[in-house]
């Protein structure tokens, strides 16, 4: 999904990726073998699979301390800003043109929403938690729930980030 943060993103390190399709086949590809953009992969050849690993070309250089001081800084500004050390899915939206998808989802009025054990973070509203006992159907009914009520409200469609797979279950 080329995730990223701070101004990066994951993908300009990629050298390659394994990937798992439905019959368990693994396949390794090159960077050449995806299209690439803001918060998304895909796959030049058709089929589903997922990624299972990826081989990272990282630079070496810099001083250790300088380095150290900031990833320190990284990290510090993402708990101040972000639910960490509690189960969430992570940012669950891209952020659309211009706007961010948090800001979109606080003006409507959704931070603390639930649905089962999934609740919109307090926060940052940009993040799902589970409560202790979401479901996958909970937290999938919540995004399915804020994309709607942020169109209703700004008339901007949230686009998930995160990938739902498998099937919906079934609530009787």
């Amino acid at each position: 999904m080329n995730a990223g943060a701070f101004g990066g993103e994951t993908w300009p390190l990629v050298t390659r990726v394994t990937t798992i399709d439905r019959e368990g086949a693994l396949t390794v590809h090159t960077p050449t073998d995806y299209e690439i953009s803001y918060r998304h992969v895909r796959a030049r050849t058709a089929g589903e699979s997922w990624f299972v690993c990826a081989e990272l070309a990282l630079v070496a250089g810099g001083e250790p301390l300088t380095l150290q001081a900031e990833i320190r800084s990284f990290l510090a500004r993402r708990s101040d800003t972000q639910p960490t050390g509690v189960a969430s899915c992570g940012s669950v939206f891209r952020n659309p043109p211009g706007d961010f998808a948090g800001r979109l989802i606080e003006a409507a009025g959704l931070k603390r929403l639930q649905q089962g054990g999934a609740m919109v973070a307090e926060r940052h509203a940009n993040f799902i938690l589970n409560t202790g006992a979401a479901t996958a159907s909970d937290i999938e009914d919540l995004i399915l729930a804020v994309q709607a009520r942020v169109e209703a409200h700004a008339g901007v469609r949230l686009i998930p980030e995160v990938r739902i797979v498998g099937e919906r279950e079934i609530r009787v």
